[in-house]
């Protein structure tokens, strides 16, 4: 076989430690780099390495076992070249970015297979089971938790599941879709779109991540207050595992024992590889609202949230912002000058001062709908306080809402630290919780040289609680990665102390797997140990999530 290795040329480079292209490149504004310098310093970059072709190891397949896999899914479909086992080694956390800057191929794999159907996927396992060969099932590789980041040992296989991302079916008369895993966001809404549906599911990794990666991790949307999380909307699912096929899930409902699809569900790839999904979709919103408004502070817009979504009254997307999040927010992109003089007098008559910015986004199925449901809505907002400062703020973020891992790329350029993490609780701990977290974080990075600047946003709203989404950025420079791997184990070790999930939609993958034994107890995770023995007995499949591999 003749292997033809990939230039890895600045472009390849820049494709490899990189979120990806935006078409209109995220720059840091004045005002942004002028607050960001006041609240933490100045960015202390660390240099890119290029990655040079001779740095990324041979692949260390045995003949035999290449020559297997070759026939089973044919050699066009066998990638040995260096970009793309470079591409396929890592996901997308702020620790896997900075390996990628630093030319780290540690995680490189033997080789990247592109199955093209559910046989092949089969087929695939099989020869790894016979070889004790691990197999790591890749998507959009967007995760931030370690999720797909190849364990240096051992030897392994990625499978890509870039040619699985067909869709299979279209229901229009049920609302039901069936696609396979490897199908993108954007995709999916254009093809469901153009027959007048949606899924409604916006991740802000959504450019990127696939439905197979929706299913894998359980995620949830920016809209998933009003649509419902993908949990919500998966219908049923077919894996390829070790022991064979895997099909759960039918019908709209059923008593027909526990529900086994979801144990599925925000499995990772550690039971299998997830290839077709049936999702509920919707009929597309006619008519949509996206504006802004002002809560007098953090506890006020809590409760206003909270009395929205017992009430049954919330938008499809909503978003408060903490006090630091706001001042964030407004001072890096807010109104300057004589409107920022008007805007600050007109909060201030209003008796909010800066406050608590919260988003909302309604999409409803005519003008009528919409205006009676924020009407209503706005009847309970106005009880505790809160103040109108139009669409256009909400336009704005809605036009944006993808930009963050674009904003990243451009902070790391400039040196910064900037990750991000999330939890969950009942609205009786959210406070707590907000407190509690936000404590952790600064506490773990500030020192003599680092001021870091912590700011949060709850983004998903329930009838009994919410989440909160955290976002640090501090100054950066060389041993950001150790400190923040110390600082994420001590906000991990404090969001269950303080009654929080270890993750409300990131998923476990391997930076969350230490602790979710004290969140689902011995019992769980024996329960978990015995369904990935029974179902990946010799343990090749995604080791390390979920489950630790000492554990």
């Amino acid at each position: 076989m003749t292997v033809n290795p990939l230039a890895l040329t600045p472009d390849s480079t820049d494709r490899f430690t990189r979120w990806g292209r935006s078409p209109k490149p995220v720059a840091l504004s004045q005002l942004a780099q002028a607050f960001l310098e006041s609240q933490v310093g100045a960015g202390v970059p660390v240099a890119l390495t290029p990655v040079a072709k001779d740095l990324v190891p041979e692949f260390r397949l045995p003949a035999a076992v290449l020559a297997a896999l070759i026939a089973a899914v044919g050699e066009s479909q066998v990638l040995l070249d260096p970009m793309a086992r470079l591409l396929h080694s890592r996901g997308m956390s702020y620790v896997d970015m900075l390996h990628r800057r630093g030319a780290d191929t540690s995680t490189v794999p033997a080789a990247v297979l592109q199955p093209t159907s559910h046989d092949q996927v089969l087929e695939v396992l099989r020869i790894c089971v016979a070889h004790r060969i691990s197999v790591v099932p890749y998507g959009g590789g967007t995760s931030v938790v370690g999720g797909v980041t190849r364990p240096a040992d051992p030897i392994g296989i990625v499978i890509s599941l870039d040619e699985l991302s067909a869709l299979v079916s279209l229901d229009e008369v049920s609302g039901l879709v069936r696609v396979q895993p490897g199908m993108t966001g954007p995709v999916l809404e254009r093809l469901l779109g153009a027959r007048g549906f949606t899924l409604g599911h916006l991740p802000q990794s959504w450019e990127r991540a696939s439905i197979g990666g929706y299913a894998a991790t359980r995620s949830a949307g920016q809209a998933s207050t009003g649509y419902g999380r993908i949990d919500d909307m998966i219908e049923s699912v077919t894996l390829a595992t070790p022991i064979g096929t895997w099909s759960a899930g039918r019908v709209p409902a059923s008593a027909a024992g526990p529900n086994l699809m979801q144990l599925a569900l925000g499995s990772e790839g550690a039971f299998g590889v997830i290839t077709e999904i049936t999702l509920r979709v919707r009929r597309l919103a006619i008519a949509r609202r996206y504006e802004g408004a002002i809560a007098p502070s953090l506890a006020a817009g809590i409760d206003a949230c909270r009395e929205l979504a017992q009430l049954g009254l919330t938008s499809a997307v909503i978003r408060l912002s903490d006090e630091a999040e706001t001042v964030a927010t407004l001072a890096m992109s807010g109104p300057v000058g004589v409107k920022r003089k008007i805007f600050d007098r007109y909060l201030a008559a209003r008796g909010v001062g800066q406050g608590a910015l919260l988003i909302m986004g309604w999409e409803e199925h005519s003008a009528a709908i919409l205006t009676a449901r924020r009407d209503a809505a706005w009847a309970v907002l106005k009880k505790f306080g809160v103040v109108s400062i139009g669409k256009g703020v909400g336009s704005t973020w809605e036009h944006g809402r993808y930009s963050g891992p674009y904003l990243r790329d451009t902070l790391l350029d400039s040196g910064y630290l900037v990750e991000t993490f999330e939890t969950a609780t009942s609205w009786v701990e959210l406070p707590k919780l907000h407190e509690v977290a936000r404590r952790a974080a600064l506490a773990a990075l500030v020192d003599p040289e680092h001021t870091p600047y912590v700011m949060s946003h709850i983004s998903h709203v329930y009838e009994t609680g919410a989440s909160l989404y955290f976002t640090v950025i501090d100054s950066g420079g060389a041993g950001s990665i150790k400190r923040w791997v110390a600082a994420k184990a001590a906000i991990s070790s404090a969001l269950h102390s303080a009654g929080g999930t270890i993750t409300h939609h990131h998923a476990i993958g391997r930076d969350h797997a230490p602790w979710l034994g004290a969140e689902v107890g011995p019992v769980g995770m024996g329960l978990l140990r015995a369904i990935k023995s029974e179902l990946d007995p010799t343990g090749i499949m995604n080791p390390g999530v979920l489950i630790q591999v000492a554990d």
